[in-house]
Order: C-alpha cells, then sequence, then structure tokens
C-alpha cells in the first residue's frame, strides 16, 4: 500500500518561460500524499524544465463557515455544523509541503 507513485498530470498552460506549471497528482484512498516527493518524479519535458522543489510555493485555500441569519437549519444544528468544520487536519502537514513557502487563501461561506 502506497508504494505506487501518484497519478500525474502536467496541463500545459500556454506560456513556455513564466516558471508556473499546473500539476494534478492523484492518490489512493490508503495513501499519503507526498506532494514535493511526487513533484520529484516529474522529468523535465513534462514540466518546462527541470524544477528547483527547493524554491516552489505552494498554495492552499480554506473556507471558514460562518453562521448566517438565514434560517437554513436549526440553530443547534448549524452551531454542530460549524464546530466540526473546525475539526480538520492540517492541509500542508497532511501534504508534506514546507510551511515557509506554503500560502494559505480563504473566504468565508455563511450557513
Amino acid at each position: 500500500m502506497g508504494t505506487e507513485p501518484a497519478q500525474t498530470i502536467v496541463d500545459d498552460l500556454g506560456y513556455a518561460e513564466d516558471g508556473i506549471i499546473h500539476v494534478t497528482a492523484r492518490f489512493g484512498y490508503v495513501e499519503t500524499p507526498d506532494v514535493p516527493g511526487t513533484l520529484a518524479t516529474l522529468t523535465p519535458a513534462e514540466t518546462e524544465g527541470q524544477l528547483q522543489l527547493d524554491q516552489a510555493s505552494y498554495f492552499l485555500s480554506r473556507i471558514e463557515l460562518r453562521r448566517g441569519k438565514t434560517p437554513t437549519m436549526a440553530p443547534w444544528r448549524k452551531r454542530l455544523f460549524i464546530a466540526t468544520s473546525y475539526i480538520t487536519a492540517d492541509a500542508a502537514e497532511y501534504f508534506g509541503l514546507p510551511r515557509d513557502r506554503t500560502i494559505i487563501m480563504g473566504s468565508h461561506i455563511e450557513v
């Protein structure tokens, strides 16, 4: 389990010299994702040249739930739903990303 490399797809964004690539990596259910390790398996031909993973930046998104005034569900259910949304794993740690080069962008959704 977890010994096969992740399935990766590199999308051509149309600008060969900008230093930005888009990679989709698919991991199995029981695998522990290692994003930098997976990126290290890509060839220079796939990625517009040799990757400099020690200088790469990683971007994550985070959605924060807020209690809204719209009566979408019972108030106690809203509180429970929002409380359980905070019980999540640290995404940067889960994906094996270096903290000093990981940017987390967030948004808010009212429930």
